[in-house]
């Protein structure tokens, strides 16, 4: 799986420490940003994320920026991109399992390492139920419409 990752400022020392998890085990991941923890704007970043997502250069993408809201928040107004914010590893397998989500949110200033690392490993490896989840993610592109 062909793995994008974005981080503002807020989200920097977190996303450095995702990479290295995911180099460590040997995931395909690509790193649009920041690459010096100087202050930056988080829909910049994942702007550039969600449209590769949404094109298909990637498969899935990580955001991180101080609470993991903002940038969360911006990806989601690509059209087909669902981000969501997962500081939890309950979020992160449900995430999947019933919304397909394709990006994972997180604030590197709510969230530590280790459960960061774990909310990453839990996003990558859970797959959609599909079912009656796949009739209302139907409805949610629907809204992309208007």
């Amino acid at each position: 799986m062909k793995l994008v990752i974005g981080a503002d400022h807020g989200g920097f020392a977190l996303k450095q420490i995702v990479v290295k998890y995911l180099q460590e085990e040997q995931w395909d991941v690509t790193d649009y940003g920041t690459l010096t923890g100087e202050r930056c704007d988080y829909p910049d970043i994942a702007r550039k994320v969600a449209l590769a997502v949404a094109a298909g250069t990637f498969e899935r993408g990580i955001l991180i920026c101080g609470t993991g809201i903002g940038i969360g928040i911006a990806a989601n107004k690509v059209k087909g991109i669902r981000a969501a914010l997962c500081n939890d590893l309950f979020s992160a397998e449900y995430c999947r399992r019933h919304n397909d989500a394709n990006i994972v949110t997180m604030g590197g200033r709510i969230i530590g390492p280790g459960v960061a690392r774990e909310v990453v490993r839990i996003f990558l490896q859970t797959p959609f139920e599909g079912g009656r989840h796949a009739a209302r993610l139907e409805k949610i592109a629907m809204l992309e419409e208007r």
